[in-house]
């Protein structure tokens, strides 16, 4: 669960994009985080090119990146994106621990074949898959082991490509929110909280929270028709409480 890349505002990347000869397409990428010339930086490069690319990170925030030659949908859809954290200049404060959540949802064709594009491009968008970094349930399976009363930061991606996501952390309530350059604080005077940070495809932001007793957080999207396509995972706090079906 680290992060693809983290830099900070301020900072220069100097990427070097490959298309492999053996490659059966053209490819390109698009850094969300970026201002660039959309023809320039961004353009696609048939197999056996390269390209550099380079900017200067000057705003803060969770930013997508992805393959942007036509189709994209089906390029994004495929797999083809990740997420690039750039902090700003001053530091955001510690925490106990940091996880990054990316939301992506698959439209499968015959086994062994990329993605099906006319699924994907379907306007109702009806994912066969919805999931958190790649696997489908992984942190049902594998919960997340943290500390009761533990400060957690959990940056959030929506890569989509359609869906919309509705990041929850059942039992929590995130008395911190970034969300597109937009914060909620934790010290702000009404004592407001957020139960879920609603992200549209290539939003994303951070949460904070803690998980007060020992027990299991489902961590999921609220648009439950997807909970149950995979986008389903558990923070296990301490001993996890409880085992299932005791009197306590």
């Amino acid at each position: 669960m680290s992060r693809d890349i983290t830099i900070k505002v301020g900072d220069t990347v100097n990427l070097r994009l490959v298309n492999p000869s053996e490659s059966k397409v053209a490819h390109s990428i698009d850094f969300h985080a970026s201002l660039v010339a959309w023809n320039d930086e961004m353009r696609s490069i048939n197999p056996g090119e390269e390209l550099q690319y380079t900017f200067k990170a000057n705003h803060a925030g969770v930013f997508m990146y992805h393959c942007g030659t036509a189709p994209a949908l089906h390029h994004i859809g495929n797999g083809m994106h990740g997420l690039i954290v750039v902090e700003p200049a001053t530091p955001l404060g510690p925490v106990d621990r940091e996880y990054v959540f990316v939301q992506h949802e698959y439209y499968l064709g015959p086994q062994g074949e990329p993605g099906d594009l006319r699924k994907m491009a379907d306007t109702a968008a009806t994912p066969d898959l919805v999931v958190f970094n790649g696997v489908a349930n992984q942190y049902l399976d594998e919960p997340i082991e943290v500390g009761v009363g533990e400060r957690i930061r959990a940056w959030v991606l929506n890569a989509g490509p359609s869906a919309d996501s509705s990041f929850h952390v059942v039992g929590t309530i995130f008395d911190r929110v970034m969300k597109e350059g937009v914060e909620l604080r934790r010290d702000n005077a009404g004592k407001w909280g957020a139960q879920a940070m609603d992200l549209a495809p290539a939003q994303g932001g951070f949460v904070e929270f803690v998980m007060p007793e020992d027990g299991l957080y489902p961590i999921v999207t609220h648009a439950f028709n997807h909970v149950g396509a995979g986008a389903l995972g558990l923070f296990k706090a301490g001993t996890g409480g409880p085992a299932a079906g005791s009197d306590h």
